[in-house]
């Protein structure tokens, strides 16, 4: 999504609050809870859930073991449902043309340096390069080259769903900054 008026224009960019962030929060969560129950049974050497029987299962080291990874996995499923409340990684990307200044904002994790802005000079932007890898796992990233610096990444990785949607994006933003692009 994004907002341009004639010398400003603003893309938002979503951070963890994605789908997918909350289906593996919630299959993570489900799966340390019935490692942890089964464990838990068979210390007890009774069924706590009728349908995951701990009867044969050992406390030691089998129990023990699943346990583990249950609390293991209620940590990484901690870790993400934290991720998801604070939002992290949203934010947007300002192009001020009357200012002439190119704004990063992204909210981090809670602290000290939540807050990350990142400024540079219009003038200093070279190009929107675009990077594409197809295959299993492919990779659609837009990036703007400024002079003196590295590439930085205007987007997620799996953002665009199809190169054409990304190719648009990309034309608008470089007709926007009267730039060319790159990696077509």
């Amino acid at each position: 999504m994004n907002s341009q008026i004639e010398n400003i224009r603003v893309d938002f960019v979503t951070g963890s609050r994605r789908v997918s962030n909350y289906c593996w929060a919630s299959i993570l969560l489900l799966g340390a809870l019935g490692f942890c129950s089964v464990g838990f049974s068979s210390y007890l050497r009774k069924d706590l859930i009728p349908f995951l029987s701990a009867e044969h299962i050992l406390f030691i080291p089998q129990g023990l073991v699943m346990f583990f990874y249950g609390i293991a996995g209620s940590f990484i499923s901690f870790y993400l449902w934290c991720t998801i409340l604070w939002n992290v990684g949203s934010g947007y990307n300002r192009f001020d043309k009357k200012k002439g200044i190119f704004s990063i904002f992204r909210w981090g994790f809670p602290g000290r340096n939540r807050r990350i802005l990142i400024q540079f000079y219009m003038k200093d932007i070279q190009a929107i390069r675009m990077e594409v890898q197809e295959g299993f796992l492919s990779r659609r990233v837009l990036y703007m080259k400024i002079k003196g610096q590295q590439d930085i990444p205007l987007s997620r990785i799996e953002e665009y769903s199809t190169l054409g949607e990304m190719e648009t994006k990309a034309a608008e933003l470089a007709r926007f900054l009267k730039v060319s692009i790159e990696g077509i």
